[in-house]
């Protein structure tokens, strides 16, 4: 009977070199084009539900309502969704409203900033900045909407004060209840309920307000980015390059209880292992097993010459009887 070809083989195998840092978390690559824990949160939908909201009061509500959940955050993994508490800082006509997941005792980490300021011609803008630890660099969110929300009569109110949360990890408002993440395929398509489709949403890299970047540095929480740095989004999502010469995005993903292990091309010289993916579970995860590789020794002249080992089959020779 002939042997069937092993399904990895058909589709190639992805060579990596893989270090092992201590005290860290074990990373498996997974190839996927967006599948990162950014998308967990949709800015847009963010940008949406604050221009559809009263104050900030409520707004935080929306953020954390188990029945229509518009966050799909676990960034601390303990299998429930973050709360995500609002803390407010102001000066003169710019508002900083930053959404702060609640991730332990004391343990707080930036997620987004809404940036909103008013121009002297009164015109006010709106900004909703993605945290770099979570999205990377860059990632900002600009509605524009179609009618003047009535959140900015309150936020310029006479006797208006900064919104600050009350809540903290363990007590939490009576109406929320822990639940656990969907899927992320089911929570992108669940969470175009909370986008209002009359407003325009536009992508932009540059901040519009220098003021609100100076003021978020006076509320702003990196607890969980100082205390895991290798979860960064620098770190979870690499690109790596194909041998036909284009790229694929590699997520990092972090199992329980195991050390990390970073992802990298294969083309690094000081390196002592290769990595190949070998298998593939049914939930998508990718198990990744070391080789050792020859280190290449220096010539006369200085280069180094690689040395490749061959791999030598026997062949089993039968002899066939004469009749």
């Amino acid at each position: 009977m002939q042997k069937r070809t092993p399904t990895l083989v058909k589709f190639g195998l992805l060579f990596l070199i893989v270090t092992t840092p201590l005290n860290a978390q074990d990373v498996a690559s997974i190839e996927a084009t967006s599948d990162d824990i950014s998308e967990n949160l949709d800015l847009k939908a963010v940008a949406s539900v604050f221009g559809d909201t009263k104050d900030l009061e409520t707004f935080e509500q929306k953020l954390n309502d188990p029945e229509a959940p518009l966050s799909n955050l676990d960034l601390n993994e303990d299998g429930y969704v973050d709360y995500l508490r609002v803390i407010e800082t102001m000066e003169e006509d710019t508002h900083v409203i930053v959404l702060q997941a609640v991730l332990d005792e004391n343990v707080y980490q930036d997620v987004a900033t809404i940036e909103v300021e008013k121009d002297t011609q009164g015109t006010t803008h709106v900004q909703v900045v993605g945290n770099i630890y979570v999205y990377g660099t860059g990632y900002i969110v600009q509605p524009v909407y179609v009618h003047r929300p009535v959140i900015f009569n309150w936020l310029w109110s006479s006797t208006y004060r900064p919104y600050r949360s009350v809540y903290y990890w363990g007590y939490y408002p009576k109406h929320y209840s822990i639940w656990k993440p969907f899927h992320l395929t089911h929570y992108k398509k669940n969470v175009l309920v909370h986008v209002n489709v009359k407003h325009t949403y536009r992508r932009t890299t540059v901040r519009y307000s220098t003021k609100a970047v100076r003021l978020h540095t006076k509320v702003h929480r990196n607890d969980y980015a100082l205390r895991y740095p290798q979860r960064a989004h620098a770190v979870r999502v690499t690109t790596v390059r194909k041998t036909n010469g284009t790229s694929k995005r590699v997520a990092t993903v972090r199992r329980t209880n195991a050390p990390t292990k970073r992802v990298a091309t294969s083309k690094e010289t000081n390196s002592k292992r290769k990595a190949v993916v070998v298998s593939t579970s049914s939930n998508g995860t990718r198990t990744v097993k070391a080789a050792k590789v020859q280190k290449t020794p220096d010539n006369k002249e200085g280069t180094k010459t690689k040395v490749k080992k061959r791999k030598v089959t026997k062949k089993k020779v039968v002899k066939k009887k004469r009749k």
